[in-house]
Protein backbone atom coordinates (compact mmCIF):
# COMPACT_ATOMS: atom_id res chain seq x y z
CA UNK A 1 0.00 0.00 0.00
CA UNK A 2 1.47 3.30 -1.08
CA UNK A 3 1.74 6.14 1.49
CA UNK A 4 1.01 9.17 -0.39
CA UNK A 5 1.27 11.67 2.60
CA UNK A 6 4.39 10.39 4.22
CA UNK A 7 6.38 9.93 0.70
CA UNK A 8 5.06 13.63 -0.08
CA UNK A 9 6.35 15.01 3.29
CA UNK A 10 9.59 13.40 2.57
CA UNK A 11 10.30 14.59 -0.58
CA UNK A 12 9.02 18.09 0.84
CA UNK A 13 10.89 18.05 3.68
CA UNK A 14 13.89 17.55 0.99
CA UNK A 15 13.57 20.35 -1.32
CA UNK A 16 14.98 23.80 -0.51
CA UNK A 17 12.30 26.62 -0.19
CA UNK A 18 12.55 27.82 -3.15
CA UNK A 19 12.14 24.96 -5.50
CA UNK A 20 8.51 24.22 -6.51
CA UNK A 21 7.17 20.50 -6.37
CA UNK A 22 4.90 19.05 -9.22
CA UNK A 23 3.16 16.36 -8.59
CA UNK A 24 2.77 14.61 -11.52
CA UNK A 25 -0.38 12.43 -11.11
CA UNK A 26 -0.68 11.31 -13.99
CA UNK A 27 -2.59 7.88 -14.07
CA UNK A 28 -3.44 7.82 -10.72
CA UNK A 29 -6.72 8.11 -9.10
CA UNK A 30 -7.81 11.60 -7.99
CA UNK A 31 -8.06 9.81 -4.13
CA UNK A 32 -4.43 9.84 -4.50
CA UNK A 33 -4.60 13.53 -5.26
CA UNK A 34 -6.95 14.26 -3.10
CA UNK A 35 -4.53 12.91 -0.41
CA UNK A 36 -2.13 15.00 -1.68
CA UNK A 37 -4.31 17.95 -1.41
CA UNK A 38 -4.92 17.78 1.86
CA UNK A 39 -1.66 17.41 2.96
CA UNK A 40 -1.00 20.91 1.16
CA UNK A 41 0.39 20.20 -1.99
CA UNK A 42 -1.46 22.26 -4.87
CA UNK A 43 0.62 21.68 -7.80
CA UNK A 44 0.02 18.60 -10.23
CA UNK A 45 0.92 17.49 -13.36
CA UNK A 46 -0.98 15.17 -16.33
CA UNK A 47 -0.10 14.72 -19.60
CA UNK A 48 -3.53 13.17 -21.42
CA UNK A 49 -6.00 15.86 -21.68
CA UNK A 50 -9.51 13.58 -21.50
CA UNK A 51 -7.99 12.42 -17.91
CA UNK A 52 -6.90 15.62 -16.77
CA UNK A 53 -10.66 17.33 -17.71
CA UNK A 54 -11.94 14.30 -15.61
CA UNK A 55 -10.08 15.33 -12.66
CA UNK A 56 -10.22 18.83 -12.88
CA UNK A 57 -14.11 18.26 -12.44
CA UNK A 58 -13.80 16.35 -9.24
CA UNK A 59 -11.19 17.90 -7.67
CA UNK A 60 -10.26 21.50 -5.56
CA UNK A 61 -10.58 24.32 -7.80
CA UNK A 62 -7.21 25.90 -6.18
CA UNK A 63 -5.25 23.24 -7.48
CA UNK A 64 -2.83 24.46 -10.27
CA UNK A 65 -3.15 21.79 -13.49
CA UNK A 66 0.79 21.98 -15.91
CA UNK A 67 0.08 20.09 -18.48
CA UNK A 68 3.47 18.04 -18.71
CA UNK A 69 5.04 16.08 -22.04
CA UNK A 70 4.04 16.71 -25.64
CA UNK A 71 1.36 18.35 -26.22
CA UNK A 72 -0.68 18.01 -29.41
CA UNK A 73 -1.37 21.51 -31.28
CA UNK A 74 -5.35 20.28 -31.15
CA UNK A 75 -5.25 19.63 -27.56
CA UNK A 76 -4.70 22.93 -26.71
CA UNK A 77 -8.32 24.25 -27.04
CA UNK A 78 -9.68 21.88 -24.73
CA UNK A 79 -7.25 22.83 -21.78
CA UNK A 80 -7.09 26.67 -22.17
CA UNK A 81 -9.85 27.55 -19.80
CA UNK A 82 -8.49 26.49 -16.96
CA UNK A 83 -4.62 25.02 -17.35
CA UNK A 84 -2.04 26.83 -15.02
CA UNK A 85 1.21 25.93 -16.60
CA UNK A 86 1.79 24.06 -20.38
CA UNK A 87 5.54 22.67 -19.33
CA UNK A 88 6.41 21.62 -22.71
CA UNK A 89 6.33 24.08 -25.87
CA UNK A 90 8.73 22.70 -28.14
CA UNK A 91 7.74 24.64 -31.37
CA UNK A 92 6.61 28.02 -32.35
CA UNK A 93 3.39 26.37 -33.80
CA UNK A 94 2.38 25.07 -30.46
CA UNK A 95 3.22 28.20 -28.31
CA UNK A 96 1.60 30.14 -31.24
CA UNK A 97 -1.84 27.73 -30.88
CA UNK A 98 -1.68 28.38 -27.29
CA UNK A 99 -1.88 32.14 -28.22
CA UNK A 100 -4.44 31.42 -30.00
CA UNK A 101 -6.47 29.56 -27.42
CA UNK A 102 -5.72 31.57 -24.19
CA UNK A 103 -6.98 34.76 -26.44
CA UNK A 104 -10.50 33.00 -26.73
CA UNK A 105 -10.55 32.73 -23.43
CA UNK A 106 -9.32 35.86 -22.10
CA UNK A 107 -6.64 34.84 -20.01
CA UNK A 108 -2.64 34.35 -19.92
CA UNK A 109 -1.21 31.14 -19.77
CA UNK A 110 2.11 30.61 -18.56
CA UNK A 111 4.46 28.06 -20.48
CA UNK A 112 8.49 26.78 -19.75
CA UNK A 113 10.18 26.39 -23.30
CA UNK A 114 11.75 22.86 -23.67
CA UNK A 115 14.89 22.07 -24.43
CA UNK A 116 16.23 18.78 -26.65
CA UNK A 117 19.64 18.73 -24.51
CA UNK A 118 19.47 14.72 -23.79
CA UNK A 119 21.08 12.25 -26.76
CA UNK A 120 17.65 10.48 -26.96
CA UNK A 121 15.70 10.59 -30.10
CA UNK A 122 12.37 10.23 -28.02
CA UNK A 123 12.46 13.64 -26.41
CA UNK A 124 11.04 16.72 -27.80
CA UNK A 125 12.63 20.33 -27.64
CA UNK A 126 14.30 22.91 -28.81
CA UNK A 127 18.32 22.77 -29.25
CA UNK A 128 20.15 25.39 -27.71
CA UNK A 129 21.06 27.02 -31.42
CA UNK A 130 17.42 26.82 -32.49
CA UNK A 131 16.15 28.18 -28.92
CA UNK A 132 18.77 30.91 -29.33
CA UNK A 133 17.90 31.60 -33.07
CA UNK A 134 14.37 31.88 -32.39
CA UNK A 135 14.36 33.92 -29.12
CA UNK A 136 16.65 36.19 -31.45
CA UNK A 137 14.11 36.76 -34.39
CA UNK A 138 12.02 38.49 -31.08
CA UNK A 139 8.48 37.21 -32.49
CA UNK A 140 7.55 36.19 -29.32
CA UNK A 141 7.43 39.37 -28.16
CA UNK A 142 4.01 39.96 -29.58
CA UNK A 143 2.10 37.49 -27.93
CA UNK A 144 -0.27 38.98 -25.05
CA UNK A 145 -2.11 35.94 -23.95
CA UNK A 146 1.37 33.51 -23.45
CA UNK A 147 3.81 34.42 -21.01
CA UNK A 148 7.10 32.54 -21.13
CA UNK A 149 8.42 31.56 -17.57
CA UNK A 150 11.58 29.88 -17.96
CA UNK A 151 12.93 26.63 -19.56
CA UNK A 152 12.66 22.70 -18.99
CA UNK A 153 14.56 19.82 -19.98
CA UNK A 154 14.94 15.90 -19.31
CA UNK A 155 18.26 14.77 -18.85
CA UNK A 156 19.18 11.42 -20.26
CA UNK A 157 17.28 8.44 -18.74
CA UNK A 158 20.98 6.67 -17.23
CA UNK A 159 21.99 5.76 -14.42
CA UNK A 160 25.87 7.73 -14.80
CA UNK A 161 24.88 10.77 -12.34
CA UNK A 162 27.64 12.85 -14.31
CA UNK A 163 26.14 12.90 -17.47
CA UNK A 164 22.50 13.63 -15.71
CA UNK A 165 25.07 16.66 -13.91
CA UNK A 166 26.20 17.83 -17.24
CA UNK A 167 23.38 18.11 -19.06
CA UNK A 168 21.50 19.99 -15.94
CA UNK A 169 24.36 22.45 -15.69
CA UNK A 170 24.45 23.12 -19.19
CA UNK A 171 20.35 23.76 -19.39
CA UNK A 172 21.30 26.05 -16.14
CA UNK A 173 23.89 27.65 -18.12
CA UNK A 174 21.92 28.09 -21.43
CA UNK A 175 18.83 29.74 -18.88
CA UNK A 176 21.34 32.44 -17.56
CA UNK A 177 22.30 33.76 -20.77
CA UNK A 178 18.96 33.45 -22.17
CA UNK A 179 17.43 35.83 -18.99
CA UNK A 180 20.16 37.97 -19.79
CA UNK A 181 19.90 38.59 -22.98
CA UNK A 182 16.00 38.82 -23.26
CA UNK A 183 14.35 38.66 -19.77
CA UNK A 184 16.70 40.87 -17.87
CA UNK A 185 13.17 42.70 -16.61
CA UNK A 186 10.95 40.09 -16.76
CA UNK A 187 10.72 38.91 -12.78
CA UNK A 188 8.21 36.25 -14.13
CA UNK A 189 11.45 34.17 -16.42
CA UNK A 190 12.50 32.80 -13.53
CA UNK A 191 11.79 28.65 -13.74
CA UNK A 192 14.25 26.08 -14.63
CA UNK A 193 12.28 22.76 -14.89
CA UNK A 194 14.18 19.83 -14.61
CA UNK A 195 14.73 16.99 -12.21
CA UNK A 196 12.28 13.87 -12.01
CA UNK A 197 11.98 10.66 -9.38
CA UNK A 198 15.26 9.45 -9.95
CA UNK A 199 17.25 12.63 -10.11
CA UNK A 200 15.56 15.46 -8.37
CA UNK A 201 18.07 15.80 -5.87
CA UNK A 202 20.99 16.24 -8.53
CA UNK A 203 18.60 18.66 -10.37
CA UNK A 204 18.23 20.87 -7.02
CA UNK A 205 22.44 20.86 -6.91
CA UNK A 206 22.28 22.15 -10.72
CA UNK A 207 19.65 25.00 -10.49
CA UNK A 208 16.25 23.58 -10.67
CA UNK A 209 13.91 25.90 -9.17
CA UNK A 210 10.85 22.90 -10.39
CA UNK A 211 11.15 19.63 -10.18
CA UNK A 212 8.40 17.29 -11.50
CA UNK A 213 7.94 13.77 -8.61
CA UNK A 214 5.54 10.86 -9.44
CA UNK A 215 6.43 7.32 -9.12
CA UNK A 216 8.01 8.71 -5.24
CA UNK A 217 4.76 10.15 -4.11
CA UNK A 218 2.34 7.96 -5.58
CA UNK A 219 3.73 4.32 -6.43
CA UNK A 220 4.38 3.17 -9.89
CA UNK A 221 1.77 4.19 -12.43
CA UNK A 222 -1.63 2.26 -12.50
Amino acid sequence: MVNVVQNLQNIQQQLPAHVKLVAISKFHPAESIAEAYACGQRVFGESREQELSRKVEMLPKDIQWHFIGHLQTNKVRLIAPYITMIEAVDSEKLLLEIEKQAARHQRVIDVLLELHIAEEATKYGFSLSDCSQWLAKGQWRSLEHVRICGLMMMASNVDDEAQIREEMTLASRFFDEVKSQYFADAPYFKERSWGMSHDYRIAVECGSTMVRVGSAIFGERV
